[in-house]
């Protein structure tokens, strides 16, 4: 166990720095940087001089060619230091990630739990009733839901149910009036400017691992075990979800695992559709700024969670299964 986590401990670190370094130079090499973003929002009758264009360029580190910067960047980064943004605000880049996090996992957490209430019954309920009209229709019902781009449904449910409608807020996360609410009003409130961002994060993952746990549990089901539990008399609990559905976990696991970069990285179409102060948003507003230094915290802090993910699906993986050593995998 010990040597399988060093070894996969050296092989996340060459990868974060391959990632990091690639990252970096992308960045620093696509049109525009934060003095032209800045030029744009000025008068434009106000020509910067060469003298304060270079302390600028000295200011945002943009002096020195882009690998002497990332040098520099990975030493305060091994320090902590993840730098200021190049907003207005120029605060510290970790404060505003840490602002941005709350809203995220609001969504993503929200969406996951509703993701596991709901599709493993759906799953089981669907294998349970392979063939009959309803399966058949719910089945193909999934199958559109996962097919139907979450943007466009963004779109619709925002058309509907705001502005046509009225029932629910079409942007944000808060009223204007939210501070001037009641504790109780507020987390009302909250939820309401989230329902919808919530939906649009939560009906494709639902079909997927609907359809998920059916495929699975379809082939567990053709087993000799599940036969023999059957002959035995058996009720179909104990068939499909005692011995079934446990059999299907190691995929299914391996799935959890996975989903841990997506807690906290948004989905930057939705979160953008719906103005919520996310990580997604946060991405997409640092892209358009040219934030370095925002971009690569949350790239770093993104790869982190997808090597910290597939290690947890590897041990999730062999919790599921004792048979499987971790010491065998790569």
């Amino acid at each position: 166990m010990l040597s399988y986590l060093v070894r996969r401990f050296g092989q996340a670190v060459l990868t974060l720095l391959l990632v990091t370094f690639l990252v970096y130079g992308l960045i620093r090499n696509i049109p525009g940087s934060p003095l032209t973003v800045q030029a744009a929002s000025l008068d434009p009758s106000k020509d910067l001089s060469e003298a304060d264009r270079q302390m600028l360029l000295k200011t945002y580190g943009l002096d020195r060619p882009w690998y002497e910067s990332y040098v520099v960047w990975v030493g305060n980064a091994l320090r902590g230091d993840l730098g200021r943004s190049f907003g207005d605000t120029s605060r510290p880049v970790a404060t505003i990630v840490y602002e941005r996090m709350g809203p995220t996992l609001l969504l993503s957490i929200s969406s996951l739990l509703l993701t596991y209430l709901f599709s493993i019954p759906f799953g089981l309920y669907a294998t349970a009733n392979s063939g009959r009209m309803d399966e058949r229709f719910f089945s193909t019902l999934l199958y559109v839901l996962y097919s139907f781009p979450s943007f466009v449904a963004a779109l619709f449910l925002q058309l509907w149910l705001a502005v046509r409608w009225g029932w629910l807020p079409l942007l944000g996360m808060k009223s204007d009036n939210f501070d001037s609410l009641s504790t109780a009003e507020q987390a009302w409130d909250i939820l309401q400017h989230a329902l919808l961002p919530m939906i649009c994060y939560t009906y494709g993952s639902l079909a997927y691992y609907s359809r998920f746990i059916k495929a699975n549990m379809n082939e567990v089901i053709r087993q000799d075990y599940i036969r023999t539990a059957r002959a035995k008399g058996l009720g179909p609990f104990q068939v499909f979800f005692v011995h079934g559905f446990r059999n299907t976990l190691i995929p299914f696991v391996t799935q959890i695992g996975l989903l841990l970069p997506s807690l906290l990285s948004g989905a930057i179409i939705i979160e953008r559709i719906f103005n919520w102060p996310g990580m997604g948003n946060l991405f997409f507003e640092s892209i358009n700024r040219r934030d370095y230094p925002t971009i690569m915290a949350l790239v770093l802090m993104f790869s982190i969670l997808t090597l910290l993910g597939q290690l947890l699906a590897d041990i999730l993986y062999a919790v599921a299964d004792p048979r499987i050593r971790l010491e065998d995998q790569g």
